[in-house]
């Protein structure tokens, strides 16, 4: 299993926010995780990546533990994400935000920068061609030298993407991808994700709010409510689970 999550528990307050949750999953799937808001879903993305440690429970990643490792340690294992709330240097280039995001895994030191040595140049050139095949699949090569801040609300959304992918990921969390988007520009998104899995080989989990979306790239789903796994399966049994039903419509309904 590339990711495998055990009993995962937090506690904030005396509530539990998430209990005794438990995933395991292959590499090479696309995989959905929803639920109502304050369901816990972000909170297990927090969890996961190392932002929040666990009250209780182990996490493993790619054939180690991560349990209460620093974000950055995990990152550099093969794990990133995105944020509903976007994460971008918004006075920098959109090229620049993308080569930050890489710049962890690069292998010169600060010499090799500071005297433009055969070894940075290499890796630099390298990065550059491959910023532009990511910015060229996500329809923002045209917009490398602006600044990010600038861009259309659903630009700026794909260049948080784009900048998860610079990372050369094992694993992308996805938390809200097409918040903000109109149904079109999900529509495309939702394609531009499946294209992006299948030519890097990548995992993915996405939490969406967005029934649609969710439904049409997920292989496996598991639905949340108030910090509990209340199902688990493929999408067309997911949408006709009663339980499931009611979290989100109230008894009587059906999901679209």
């Amino acid at each position: 299993m590339l990711l495998k999550i055990e009993n995962l528990s937090k506690v904030f307050g005396g509530l539990w926010a998430v209990k005794e949750y438990n995933l395991d999953l292959p590499a090479g799937k696309i995989f959905g995780l929803i639920g109502p808001n304050g369901a816990g879903k972000t909170t297990i993305f927090n969890l996961i990546t190392g932002i929040w440690k666990p009250s209780r429970g182990k996490i493993f990643f790619n054939g180690g533990e991560i349990t209460g490792q620093r974000p950055d340690q995990i990152a550099r294992r093969g794990m990133t994400r995105t944020f509903q709330v976007l994460r971008l240097f918004k006075d920098l280039s959109v090229m620049m935000n993308v080569k930050i995001a890489r710049h962890m895994h690069l292998n010169y030191a600060l010499h090799h920068a500071l005297f433009n040595l055969p070894r940075f140049l290499k890796e630099e050139k390298e990065l550059g061609h491959f910023a532009e095949e990511l910015l060229d699949m996500f329809g923002l090569i045209d917009y490398k030298d602006k600044r990010s801040g600038s861009l259309p609300y659903g630009h700026q959304r794909k260049l948080d993407i784009v900048k998860a992918l610079a990372t050369r990921p094992k694993l992308v969390l996805l938390d809200e991808a097409s918040s903000g988007m109109n149904p079109k520009e999900a529509e495309e998104l939702a394609q531009l994700i499946k294209e992006v899995q299948e030519k890097y080989s990548l995992t993915l989990i996405i939490v969406e709010h967005r029934m649609r979306f969710v439904m049409g790239l997920a292989e496996q789903i598991q639905v949340l409510d108030h910090g509990f796994l209340i199902a688990e399966g493929k999408p067309k049994d997911i949408q006709g689970n009663p339980k499931v039903i009611e979290a989100y419509l109230g008894v009587g309904e059906k999901i679209a």
